[in-house]
């Protein structure tokens, strides 16, 4: 026997408190030497030593009884006897329901008849008096927070758990408001412990509660084989039996409902169980629809195709029934894709997008070939859609132009035409519309729409798919060149058969309905269009067909607007105002060559902005021999051209509306001063004013466009510039003879009148005093014409005044020649006009007037000296006499 020692002493417990059949464990000092030391255990006053398991010295575990309220733990031992403890257990009672487990005996005979009497049933899992859900101690008598007070604070909650408006708030504050915090976190584990042991279910109350499961069987096993061993007769066996079954009927009877439906809510909650496990499944037929409606594509491909691998071979006739619904919304889905695929126009990335989709979703066929072929075939509907729309609406408006307004110039200004309209849709459609079917068809046959996250790539070029879609690509390329020639080149597509030429309509305006305004602007959509084209690095002979439509395009242009500029520049003399400016270089002259050198200069300046100036990729124009020389050619007609409209002008000009004269101060004269009734200048006037304007366009206007034609690129523009120069020179030659004859015949034609007026007679002369009027009247005409021509053109004035000069030479030395008679005085005043007129024009004698002028003084006889001196100082009489008018037949240095 162990001797003695000294008494237990219990220093922990845990758990601190529970119902009864709580298993606890208990720490402590000296708890006994082994099992058989262990003589007794109370807890809260209840002998639990049967429960009881010796572990070691300081350890026992064991299962708490009928034990109420806060209490010791007491341990007896044989070595130490009764011990003490330094804390307590609470033991408090659960209210346990008709359908909650308990491992030890309910006594229900007091709670299951005041029911019945009340007509109630009772189930609360607890008293609320009797336990408190977080296990902690009552806080005595400690003031407490009145119901009052508590309704003030939470006007609309409540401290009851069994109402809908519980306030753990109210309820702490009415139980544990002095409650420490490490106090309510235990109070939480104990909570969150309970509710682990309710929710293991009846596996977990059997284990947490096997010891007493087994007393109960040892004592109805014991139970038993008392009851047979009294049992003489073995009837009462059978009673009990009997009894027992009743019982359990009755019971049955009274618990068949509720025992229903708790086999319902656990059926309920076995199924909800499966829909919580499987809810992927069961919620994928809402999810893709509600994916769809926010076109989350993807996340519906991934779910479809997670659900697939998963349940596609399942056999349980639930996951069938939801796949097959999975399915049929998968179905609808690529229908959808497949309608937004062919519904055009569409853009490249989401076409791309939608193939990826159709791809991963495993659709039947080729849908990325499929979208090409119907993009191919839509686009190749709206390009003739877009022809037979303008053609009929350009049907439209010839109809209902009687008056054939919209081929007059004036009309197309301020109205776009048809052709115009029709080019700008046409190469936009292709424009915005071909790139993406021929960088879709790349995409197609590279595989990057079949390539995987992975990188591998699950598709074989088809080499048929291949060239059936270069035949495609060059057939919608030929189809848009097509139409554009048949709009403005149609004698290109003479050499195709009828029905093909058919397709591409017939317009009714002819080619030149298109002005010289609006043709550059086709030819500038057309090359964006052709550059856009050019840099996709097309198949076949598409490259060839669009820079072909392109040049010649460029050359119609080029062609068309030098035509329309010689047109322009033919109609410069009804712009003529005769309105003669005057400066240092060029002399006097109209505004017409400054209007043909700005016709000229826009022209060309134009053409090099829209056609001559190449683009990356496009061939030179002038690299073609025709269009080299058709250009040559036009280029020379149109500096040629306006010849004929100064010829016009001096010989048959149209009335003029604007008389009035601009020129400098001291240079002009008022050329319109004789202008006609008809608003005509006389033709002298014009003779000079367009001899002045040739000159200027022969010297100054042609080598300054012929400059700037070479710097544009224009060949053989010199050769050019020697034809126009021919043609000003023979018009030059033309005015100015005419203008000589127009001012030296008036002149000429009254001389002899004159000198013979007043039945003047060169036998019978007197002693003469002077020059006579008739050569005054000689000098002042030539004056006249002098001025005249100096107000215009100063540089004319030495040219025009000799050729006046040897007219009027010749009319006097014929004059002289013709006389077969003089008298003294005839011979000395013959010889004084003679001398008078050769020296007052002698600045300007040529060798034929100096010829003239002896010729007329050899003709008559010979003087002495004193008739000589008389002769001089008649002569200086005259020089003084008529010195202003004379002026301008002299030089500077005679003047000084």
């Amino acid at each position: 026997m162990p001797a003695r020692s000294s008494p237990p002493l219990v220093t922990g417990v845990s758990p601190k408190e529970g119902p009864p059949g709580t298993r606890i464990t208990i720490r402590g000092e000296n708890l006994g030497y082994d099992n058989n030391d262990l003589i007794g255990l109370k807890i809260c006053g209840v002998d639990c030593l049967l429960s009881s398991e010796w572990k070691s010295p300081s350890k026992i575990i064991a299962r708490t009884g009928p034990g109420k309220g806060k209490g010791d733990v007491i341990v007896i031992t044989k070595s130490g006897g009764q011990g003490s403890c330094t804390v307590g257990f609470k033991g408090y009672f659960v209210q346990i329901g008709p359908l909650q487990e308990s491992a030890i005996w309910i006594e229900e005979s007091q709670n299951v008849m005041s029911n019945m009497r009340h007509g109630r049933p009772q189930s609360p899992l607890f008293s609320k008096d009797d336990e408190d859900p977080l296990g902690i101690a009552d806080e005595g008598s400690h003031a407490k927070f009145t119901e009052e007070e508590l309704a003030e604070i939470f006007p609309e909650s409540s401290g009851n758990m069994s109402l809908e408006n519980f306030s753990s708030s109210w309820y702490l504050l009415e139980n544990h408001h002095n409650t420490g915090f490490e106090d309510l976190k235990a109070g939480l584990a104990h909570m969150k412990r309970r509710a682990t042991q309710r929710s293991e279910g009846p596996i977990a109350f059997v284990k947490s509660n096997l010891s007493s499961t087994l007393d109960c069987l040892d004592s109805l096993e014991a139970m038993y084989e008392k009851y047979c061993s009294d049992d003489i007769r073995g009837q009462s066996i059978n009673s009990y039996a009997v009894l027992l079954m009743q019982a359990k009927s009755c019971a049955d009877g009274l618990f068949q409902e509720v025992l229903g439906r708790k086999d319902k809510a656990d059926s309920t909650r076995n199924a909800l169980s499966v829909l919580q496990r499987f809810r992927f499944l069961f919620y994928l037929p809402l999810h893709i629809e509600r994916n769809i409606q926010k076109g989350d594509y993807n996340l519906v491909i991934n779910d479809y195709v997670r659900a697939r691998s998963l349940f596609a071979d399942t056999q349980v006739q639930v996951f069938r029934k939801v796949y097959t619904e999975v399915e049929s919304r998968v179905n609808s889905f690529r229908e959808m894709l497949q309608n937004k695929l062919y519904e055009l126009p569409n853009t490249l990335e989401e076409q791309k997008k939608l193939i990826r989709y159709l791809n991963n979703l495993e659709c039947p066929g080729e849908p990325a070939w499929e979208c090409l072929i119907n993009q191919q075939k839509w686009l190749l509907t709206i390009l003739h859609m877009c022809k037979d729309r303008h053609i009929e609406e350009e049907m439209r408006n010839i109809q209902n132009d009687p008056g054939n307004l919209l081929h007059s110039p004036g009309y197309n200004k301020f109205r776009t035409p048809q052709k115009v309209s029709f080019i700008e849709e046409l190469t936009e459609l292709v424009t915005d519309n071909f790139p993406d079917l021929w960088k879709l068809g790349q995409a197609f046959f590279s595989g990057s729409l079949f390539t995987k996250e992975s990188g591998e790539k699950t598709f074989k070029v088809d080499a048929v798919k291949h060239s059936k879609f270069k035949q495609m690509i060059t057939g919608i390329i030929a189809v848009f060149a097509n139409l554009v020639r048949a709009s403005f080149l149609p004698e290109s597509l003479e050499n195709i058969p009828p029905e093909e030429r058919a397709q591409y309509g017939v317009w009714q305006s002819a080619k030149q309905d298109i002005s010289g305004a609006w043709l550059p602007i086709c030819v500038r959509y057309i090359r964006n269009c052709v550059s856009s084209l050019t840099q996709l690095d097309l198949p076949g002979d598409s490259p060839s067909l669009v820079t072909d439509l392109a040049l010649d395009m460029r050359t119609n242009c080029m062609l068309t607007l030098l035509k329309q500029a010689i047109a322009d520049v033919q109609q410069l003399h009804t712009k003529e105002t005769w309105t003669v400016e005057t400066d240092d270089e060029s002399g006097g002259t109209t505004q017409l060559p400054a209007l043909f050198e700005n016709i000229v200069n826009e022209t060309i300046q134009h053409l090099h902005e829209v056609v001559v100036q190449n683009k990356p990729g496009e061939p030179e124009i002038f690299s073609q021999r025709t269009v080299q020389k058709d250009a040559t050619i036009l280029c020379t007609q149109l500096l040629q051209a306006f010849a004929p409209c100064l010829n016009c002008l001096a010989f048959t000009p149209p009335p003029v509306t604007n008389n009035k004269t601009l020129s400098r101060p001291n240079r002009s004269s008022d050329p319109n001063s004789d202008v006609s009734e008809e608003g005509v200048l006389p033709l002298d006037k014009r003779l000079i004013i367009m001899l002045s304007n040739c000159s200027h366009t022969m010297e100054r206007v042609l080598p300054r466009l012929v400059e700037n034609l070479n710097k544009l690129g224009y060949v053989e523009m010199n050769k050019a510039l020697k034809t126009a120069e021919l043609t000003y020179q023979e018009l030059d030659d033309k005015l100015f003879e005419a203008y000589v004859e127009e001012k030296s015949n008036p002149i000429v034609g009254t001389m002899e009148q004159n000198m013979y007026s007043g039945k003047f007679d060169w036998k019978a002369c007197k002693k003469p005093y002077g020059i006579r009027n008739y050569l005054k009247e000689v000098i002042m005409q030539m004056i006249e014409v002098h001025a005249e021509v100096f107000a215009v053109s100063p540089s004319f004035v030495t040219r025009v005044t000799k050729n006046v000069i040897e007219a009027v030479a010749e009319e006097m030395s014929r004059l002289v020649e013709c006389i077969t008679e003089f008298s003294p005085n005839g011979v000395l005043q013959a010889r004084l006009e003679v001398l008078a007129l050769q020296e007052t024009v002698q600045l300007y004698q040529t060798p034929h007037a100096s010829e003239c002028f002896q010729e007329a003084l050899d003709a008559l006889p010979a003087i002495k000296q004193d008739d000589k001196r008389i002769v001089e100082e008649l002569l200086n009489k005259f020089k003084s006499q008529m010195k202003i008018q004379l002026m301008c037949f002299y030089s500077d240095s005679l003047l000084l």
